[in-house]
């Protein structure tokens, strides 16, 4: 059980630290919460704190935070770094995970509890990305069938296409996780955006469409 993990808020707007940190207050697997706006901070705190968990945004004034995140991680090995940014584009992504950072959510995430939920999963030590975020991957399912989807399933990107094969095929959330190395609370937020695209309520009626569509 996690309990009095130390954190790190890497922003350099203050409003966005406090933000986080209000969202933080009370919340009882945390334990002390330091403040860093600039790269230079965050590398100075986790060489003084016993950081579990850092928060970290990528424009910093005084450099990258993906950059941060490496130095973060040399001085502190056991550190789950936990992006939180706007950027949301794939080689952004890429480079973040690269580096050794756990998981990538944006700074719009709604409910913003959800910020919460993810820095408890990354503490875990599970990879979470937001339900925004693509991780860069081979997607043969594009190529293969975009063409003849119909237009609700096309809205799908091609992570929540292979998401919703393998529900098709029966997989249960936490194999689907498994399967695809990421947090089975991740694929729950999969899960609801696939469902609201295809204005499907459940999993079954879901599965019901991706065999319609020859998927499976």
């Amino acid at each position: 059980m996690l309990k009095d993990q130390c954190l790190l808020i890497v922003d350099d707007h203050g409003v966005v630290r406090r933000g986080l940190r209000s969202l933080l207050a009370g919340t009882e697997w945390v334990g002390e919460v330091h403040e860093a706006a600039t790269v230079a901070e965050a590398q100075q705190l986790a060489t003084l704190h016993p950081i579990d968990v850092v928060a970290m945004d990528i424009n910093l004034p005084d450099g990258d935070g993906i950059e941060a995140t490496r130095r973060i991680l040399r001085a502190r090995p056991t550190a789950k770094v936990l992006i939180i940014s706007m950027d949301q584009d794939d080689a952004t992504v890429s480079r973040a995970l690269d580096a050794g950072a756990c998981g990538y959510m944006l700074k719009l995430t709604e409910p913003p509890d959800l910020l919460v939920d993810a820095l408890r999963t990354a503490a875990g030590g599970a990879r979470v990305l937001g339900p925004d975020v693509e991780l860069p991957r081979p997607a043969p399912l594009a190529g293969r069938h975009r063409r003849s989807l119909p237009a609700e399933m096309d809205q799908l990107t091609d992570r929540e296409l292979e998401i919703l094969v393998l529900v098709a095929k029966g997989c249960a959330n936490l194999e689907i996780a498994q399967h695809l190395h990421l947090s089975e609370k991740t694929i729950r937020n999969q899960m609801t955006g696939i469902f609201a695209k295809l204005g499907v309520a459940d999993r079954v009626k879901a599965a019901l469409l991706a065999q319609k569509a020859h998927l499976v």
